[in-house]
């Protein structure tokens, strides 16, 4: 007896397997950089996706030594574009793989502006393109 599923089409069943290939299997392609997998905006009378949560600080922790929001929003910016597995990786792999990912124009730009070197990871990333190091207790 051939089990398959009863519930959908081949077609459909083809399409959700497709859908979930790079979380089942691991796809050269980051899920991430997929767009349909990005958060929808918000509706009408919803607070915007992008509010900002903030909680108590821990006590010895000093509020200069934390990102602010648009630091981070840029962090968070650059790290979507750039997949982990293209480092370590010069400034032309990087911008390979951001327009491989189709980055916004204005990050491609500032990976255009890395000096000459090889970089481990995202924050050495940050850190070459004048980004402040965020230090946590």
């Amino acid at each position: 007896m051939e089990r398959g599923s009863d519930k959908h089409s081949p077609r459909i069943d083809e399409n959700l397997a497709h859908d979930t290939r790079s979380l089942t299997q691991g796809s050269p392609m980051e899920a991430r950089a997929d767009e349909a997998r990005h958060q929808e905006g918000a509706g009408d009378d919803e607070p915007t996706t992008d509010a900002l949560l903030t909680g108590d600080l821990h006590p010895e922790q000093a509020n200069d030594s934390l990102l602010n929001h648009d630091e981070a929003e840029a962090r968070s910016r650059l790290a979507a574009s750039l997949r982990p597995s293209v480092f370590p990786a010069d400034r032309d792999a990087l911008v390979r793989c951001a327009e491989e990912a189709h980055a916004p124009a204005d990050i491609v730009d500032r990976l255009r502006q890395l000096p000459d070197g090889t970089f481990t990871h995202t924050e050495a990333v940050w850190e070459s393109l004048g980004g402040r190091v965020e230090s946590r207790p």
